[in-house]
């Protein structure tokens, strides 16, 4: 089942939304660091579009963990990014640079990924697009 992790990732470091949308359940719950709960496809696509038009990533050390069921993965990430455009609320953006680490959590049924929860250290990205 961590295959279609795999396939989310490549998508999301080539800049294929639709890739990404292909990896999701209609219904999908995507759980936002320090956000709502965005249910749905459209949702995601929605959020994938923001944060494109803010921030340029690419995602680096990528280790998938999974349980012996498949059904429930991991994955930890180094995200390597660039504030394109400043976003409500956040300091202004300047094309600054940032390395981040993170984490995601899923929710695997019938090949597709029910749930996104991703982890990061906001104050930490922060204090790098600041200085």
């Amino acid at each position: 089942m961590s295959d279609v992790i795999h396939r989310y990732y490549a998508a999301f470091n080539a800049g294929d939304v639709v890739g990404m949308l292909d990896c999701l359940s209609e219904d999908v719950a995507h759980h936002v660091n320090e956000g709502q709960v965005r249910k749905g496809k459209a949702a995601f696509a929605e959020f994938c579009a923001h944060m494109n038009r803010c921030y340029k990533e690419h995602l680096t050390d990528i280790v998938v963990m999974s349980d012996a069921t498949g059904n429930r993965v991991a994955a930890e990430f180094t995200v390597n990014g660039e504030y394109l455009a400043t976003d409500v609320g956040l300091p202004e953006a300047r094309a600054q640079k940032y390395v981040l680490p993170a984490g995601s959590f899923f929710t695997i049924e019938g090949g597709k990924i029910t749930r996104v929860v991703t982890y990061y250290n906001l104050a930490d990205w922060i204090a790098q697009v600041s200085t």
